[in-house]
């Protein structure tokens, strides 16, 4: 359970002898559709969610920034902002730490700041904890420093710090999301153009719950398995003559099935058929509402596990029985290989999906599923003070 923004302020003031100068938050995020899509240009369906890391902190007079973490083992990291560069900064530091030299790095001056993080959006649960911790860090300083950065360009140095400072090859997609969420809405993002449009998503109203099953196996974007699938869709996009998979339609499929090895084509495959998805729940969205998904969502899943190869058993058994449940439709939802799973269900038949889904669980002798619900829920701002 994370800190309320008063406790967090007690928190702060207890840690270094001083109130802060206020407490800022940011949301983690469920795609709900359009998955690996967005480093290769595409379009991505995210929306923030009712989970949230929050920040409270103070500038300093010096060029010191000490980060303290209640999340993280309540351990305290000490670095000088002058000695930031690129990959200097190791294990979670280098999120929060990473946003402050990507401010510097775009030519913004950041005074030296003492920080005080909690969060209840759980880690290596492909609901990016790491985009909720770097954006709550950049909407602080941007406000602290006078930036006056937009929602979009925060969002760049958010990614800018988790490719260069973490390590971890991003796309745009997960900052966007938390920067730019409404309450009541999914993000739609062209991840070419960064142009962000806002799509009803009304759950409640419409009768329905989005579970999220956490399968408790955890993932790291800045190892291998992310990073080879980047390579692979770079390498397909060059064979294919285009700047980016983006560029290819439906139409493309079968020539490409004719230039590109079995496997460079299926990731291919995975990319242009997801975009197209990611189109086709949009205009669900604003036709039909959320409860016509299902059939999108179980073909993304299908795509991710056979063609990206992305999936895990435990996240497939987590979809099956889902659906073996009375899901209308489910996927697993983040990077991959590990994380969680989403699964749209009616409202009357969540409790029923969760036990199915426990006892499923445990029966494979997997470790017990973190089940919940979340809805959309506003972007990035300050919360206090």
């Amino acid at each position: 359970m994370t800190l309320s923004a008063p406790e967090l302020v007690t928190a702060f003031t207890n840690r270094f002898g001083r109130e802060p100068a206020g407490v800022w938050s940011a949301p983690g995020r469920v795609n709900l559709i359009g998955e690996h899509t967005d480093y290769n240009d595409g379009f991505v369906l995210p929306f923030a969610i009712n989970r949230s890391t929050s920040v409270a902190a103070a500038p300093r007079r010096d060029r010191t920034t000490q980060v303290h973490s209640a999340f993280n083992g309540g351990s305290t990291v000490s670095a000088s902002l002058d000695d930031l560069q690129a990959g200097s900064i190791q294990g979670w530091a280098a999120y929060p730490l990473g946003v402050l030299w990507a401010f510097e790095d775009h030519g913004a001056r950041v005074p030296g700041v003492d920080l005080y993080l909690d969060s209840d959006v759980p880690v290596g649960a492909g609901l990016s904890s790491s985009a909720a911790l770097e954006c709550a860090v950049a909407v602080m300083a941007n406000e602290l420093s006078d930036a006056g950065l937009t929602g979009p360009e925060l969002a760049a140095l958010g990614q800018r710090a988790e490719n260069l400072m973490v390590g971890a090859p991003t796309g745009i997609m997960d900052q966007s999301a938390s920067l730019l969420g409404e309450e009541g809405h999914a993000v739609f993002l062209d991840c070419r153009t960064r142009e962000a449009q806002l799509v009803p998503l009304d759950l409640a109203g419409n009768g329905l719950t989005l579970l999220v099953i956490d399968t408790k196996v955890s993932h790291e974007h800045s190892t291998g398995g992310y990073a080879a699938r980047r390579t692979s869709c770079e390498r397909g996009a060059e064979a294919m003559g285009v700047a980016a998979l983006r560029d290819l339609s439906l139409a493309d499929l079968p020539a490409a099935a004719g230039i590109l090895d079995e496997e460079t084509f299926r990731r291919v495959r995975h990319i242009v058929t997801e975009n197209d998805r990611v189109l086709a729940a949009v205009d669900v969205l604003r036709g039909q509402g959320p409860a016509g998904l299902g059939a999108l969502l179980n073909e993304s899943h299908a795509s991710m596990r056979d063609d990206f190869e992305i999936s895990c058993p435990e996240l497939d058994l987590a979809v099956d029985t889902a659906l073996s449940a009375g899901a209308l439709g489910a996927r697993m939802t983040g990077g991959g290989f590990g994380g969680s799973a989403i699964a749209l269900v009616n409202s009357d038949d969540a409790d029923a999906v969760t036990a199915a889904v426990t006892v499923a669980f445990a029966a494979a002798g997997y470790a017990a599923p973190a089940v919940f619900t979340v809805l959309p829920a506003a972007g990035a701002g300050r919360v206090q003070g």
